[in-house]
């Protein structure tokens, strides 16, 4: 087998690698149609991922659509990073009930380059292009951007389902965000994309893309559409805001027991969506657990090991496992846990004080939310009050959550 043939695979095997984990493909015989032209011509495909520059941290469910993205990499075909720095100073409702915050250019490069970096840990980057669409849409001139409205009509957009329940509801819908999936899909133009991934959120804007490439004489692009993964709650979008998430930077030992945290009905999907775990033990983790003859938990042992390896490593994994076990199943503390000394004028210290001063809060908001919803604990005993002053003056363990201690000293 050449080089080249190595390069791109036979289509079967790609066709299967792209649909594992994919809700839609539109139109599934033209991704089959473009494979086919892309190994006869030995040229590679571009693929295209928008990004939200608002949101510069990537969490587990940010990596559907970025391990996707890399499985064509790994098929020969080329990745294109689109950072929507200028669609972002417009503001996109997004599926909100009013529109986003517009953003500064400045702020969206700087968290395009911060989004890129970590994607990096799964793309590989030397074959992965990035680009800006301010590089393309600055330039449009007014009669450009009559011109380009001119191809889409009023009732298809309000098709779009946040557009349609405000416009149902009474609530205002301004004109420059009908501009904004137009603006979206002009990347597609401009980049004479041959496939664009995203989340099933996404669905009506990649479609107006394929729309508007028509109305360029351009081949429209084919959609992938990937699934919105539910946080360790197993019922909301995973979310830092809603802290359900599990961060791609997130130490062995967070990774491994927020997965053990996971609820049973997720457990499938986190293998399907996040490993690289084959079809065939794929389909035996299905059987395992229809079957209700295994107990849900060691399957989370074995997901939670793989995670940690693909973000860090084998040995990490055991490591995790074993603290894990440490800190939940035997119930103890850690010997090796981080050390902090308060400083103190009276030989006491805010509860709140000790848990920002100790980086287990990040701020003082933050640490009074973990103390209401009680994931605060000094030597194993709940904290309730977030007015505590607490003495300093003998050595205590401060603890948040499940996987969190710092030791704090005199």
């Amino acid at each position: 087998m050449s080089a080249e043939q190595r390069k791109f695979p036979d289509l079967k095997t790609q066709m299967d690698l792209y649909r594992r984990g994919a809700v839609d493909i539109i139109p599934e015989e033209e991704l089959e149609k473009k494979i086919e032209h892309s190994r006869k011509t030995k040229t590679p495909l571009k693929v295209k991922l928008g990004l939200d520059p608002s949101r510069p941290d990537i969490h587990l469910g940010h990596t559907v659509v970025l391990r996707k993205l890399r499985q064509f990499q790994d098929c020969g075909h080329l990745a294109i990073l689109v950072v929507g720095d200028f669609t972002a100073t417009i503001g996109d409702p997004s599926g909100k009930n009013k529109t986003r915050p517009a953003m500064t250019l400045e702020e969206t490069r700087e968290n395009g380059q911060t989004y890129f970096d970590q994607a990096s840990i799964i793309l590989d980057k030397e074959k992965t292009k990035i680009v800006y669409n301010s590089e393309w849409l600055e330039k449009l001139s007014f009669r450009d951007v009559i011109e380009m409205a001119s191809h889409y009509t009023v009732a298809r957009m309000l098709e779009r389902d946040d557009f349609e329940k405000r416009y149902k509801s009474g609530e205002p819908i301004s004109v420059h965000e009908f501009l904004y999936p137009l603006a979206q899909a002009m990347d597609s133009v401009q980049l004479q994309s041959d496939i664009e991934l995203g989340g099933t959120d996404q669905t009506f804007n990649l479609l107006v893309g394929r729309a508007l490439q028509e109305a360029y004489d351009q081949e429209p692009q084919v959609i992938l559409t990937t699934p919105l993964l539910e946080g360790t709650d197993g019922v909301e979008k995973m979310s830092k805001s809603l802290d359900n998430y599990i961060a791609l930077e997130d130490s062995p030992n967070d990774i491994f027991g927020k997965t053990m945290s996971i609820t049973d009905e997720l457990i499938y999907k986190y293998f399907e969506l996040l490993t690289d775990v084959p079809a065939d033990r794929l389909t035996e983790i299905e059987e395992r657990l229809d079957s209700g003859k295994v107990n849900p938990m060691h399957l989370k042992r074995e997901l939670g090991k793989e995670l940690v390896s693909l973000y860090h490593n084998e040995e990490a994994a055991q490591e995790a496992e074993q603290h894990f076990d440490l800190v939940h199943k035997s119930k103890e503390i850690p010997d090796d846990i981080p050390e902090f000394t308060p400083e103190t004028s009276n030989g006491e210290a805010w509860i709140v004080d000790l848990l920002t001063g100790s980086e287990l809060a990040s701020s003082n908001s933050e640490a009074r939310r973990l103390i209401k919803q009680g994931g605060v604990k000094i030597d194993g005993e709940k904290v309730s009050d977030f007015n505590l002053n607490i003495p300093v003056n003998k050595e205590f363990v401060l603890q948040v959550g499940k996987r969190k201690f710092v030791r704090i000293t005199p």
